[in-house]
């Protein structure tokens, strides 16, 4: 096959898989290839997958047809934690040339330029995850708003319903320097926010190298690396993607708190307000432990936002842990909840547990959260409204309009004003409108 010329990407999950296919985008880039829009069709199709959503073997065939509607002939390759997990269950999807693990995605041209289309199963380059031992830093760049930059990855957690330490390996992060370089890089772009993302990022500063069995000390922690970006000029904002609670330690909250650039917005995960369900999850905290982080950001930041991450219906959740859960969760002073339903996944502990709980039921207790995450939402919004707040402004999906969030992460509709495009600009919030964002 002549060497292919154009090249798309189709991205699935999280922030940090977004970071990974700009990474593979730009060594593409730097070959000579020229990217194209995935409905646009080109020689190559690159798919990122995600492990976590139930869904994932449907969706992937989904987006290979697609692809290959675009080009019958088009050398389709598929990357990804999926991709790590069941690297022979996607070679034997119709149209898949090439899966590639963890350990070999950021290599991915040395296993492409000598292939041709594939008439049977596609070829597996997928070692074991414990060969990704190796930090690739990553950052996106779609538009001028906003930027995801990768500054760990992997994670050392055993909990019982993940599948993402079988996926991504141990924790590594970057360096320091490193990240604060990106950061730089980033800015001359001009991209004005910046949003923080890996596996477990409060577990900044593991090295990659092992020493018989052990990793060295940490050479920095997380909180070093947010204070070295609190300094970078040219970027208006930072955001931390996600945090766990245990790792949120009230001297990260302090900081922020006082911060020229990180946005008053707090992602932590909680999965259950019920401490037996945490503990048959082998999360690393009790719900006492949260409780204490909310209210110590509300004390020092009362108009931060708080996100929740909740599973409902994990195995042995009965209807009394999950309205003690619900309850719990409905006494915070949080903003939204992301809600997912559990589901099974083989090579975990919850795999084994007994007393499944329904998919009737699990869909019943996603409804009531997701319900409820609504009520927060809107609660949250009221709040603000009347105040006047910056808002980084950028393009919305709707015709005519523009989107954006305030600094402590409200999200406002308008009329379009080309103007103020990626541009920071305070505005009275005057009212929520039927979507459910404010208005200015």
């Amino acid at each position: 096959m002549a060497t292919p010329k154009s090249v798309a990407f189709y991205t699935l999950g999280c922030k940090l898989n977004y970071s990974e296919t700009s990474a593979i985008g730009r060594l593409f880039e730097k070959a000579g290839y020229s990217e194209n829009k995935f409905d646009e069709g080109a020689d190559i199709y690159v798919i990122n997958t995600c492990s976590v959503t139930d869904f994932a073997d449907r969706k992937c065939r989904q987006i290979v047809r697609r692809a290959l509607r675009k080009n019958p002939q088009a050398f389709v390759t598929v990357v990804g934690c999926y991709a790590q997990l069941k690297p022979e269950e996607i070679a034997n999807i119709e149209g898949v040339d090439l899966v590639l693990g963890a350990a070999e995605k950021f290599r991915i041209l040395d296993f492409i330029d000598d292939l041709s289309k594939s008439t049977d199963k596609g070829m597996v380059q997928a070692g074991e995850v414990k060969e990704a031992k190796d930090f690739v830093n990553a950052f996106s760049f779609g538009d001028r708003t906003r930027s995801f930059l990768k500054v760990q990855d992997g994670c050392d957690y055993k909990c019982s319903f993940c599948t993402i330490p079988l996926a991504r390996g141990k924790s590594r992060s970057d360096t320091v320097e490193s990240v604060v370089a990106n950061a730089r890089k980033i800015a001359e772009m001009g991209v004005k926010e910046i949003v923080l993302t890996g596996v477990n990022i409060g577990d900044f500063g593991n090295g990659t190298e092992v020493i018989e069995g052990v990793k060295p000390k940490k050479e920095a922690l997380f909180i070093d690396l947010i204070r070295q970006l609190d300094e970078v000029e040219g970027i208006e904002r930072f955001r931390i993607s996600s945090i766990e609670p245990n790792l949120c330690t009230d001297e990260i909250i302090a900081f922020v708190a006082q911060s020229k650039r990180f946005a008053h917005h707090f992602h932590m995960p909680l999965q259950s307000g019920n401490n037996k369900q945490l503990k048959m999850m082998r999360r690393r905290y009790k719900r006492e432990l949260y409780e204490q982080r909310v209210a110590k950001i509300k004390e020092l930041m009362p108009h931060c936002c708080i996100g929740v991450d909740v599973i409902v219906g994990f195995p042995g959740e009965t209807e009394e842990d999950f309205l003690e859960s619900y309850r719990f969760i409905n006494s915070l002073d949080i903003s939204y909840l992301h809600v997912f339903t559990y589901s099974e996944r083989p090579n975990t502990l919850a795999f084994e547990m007994p007393d499944s709980v329904s998919m009737q039921e699990r869909r019943r207790r996603n409804q009531m959260l997701t319900i409820l995450s609504e009520k927060k939402r809107r609660y949250f919004y009221e709040q603000h409204l009347g105040q006047t707040r910056p808002i980084l402004f950028e393009k919305s999906k709707t015709p005519g309009m523009m989107s954006g969030f305030t600094d402590n992460y409200v999200k406002i509709e308008t009329p379009l004003q080309e103007a103020l495009l990626n541009q920071t600009h305070s505005a009275k919030l005057q009212e929520i409108n039927e979507k459910g964002l404010v208005v200015v």
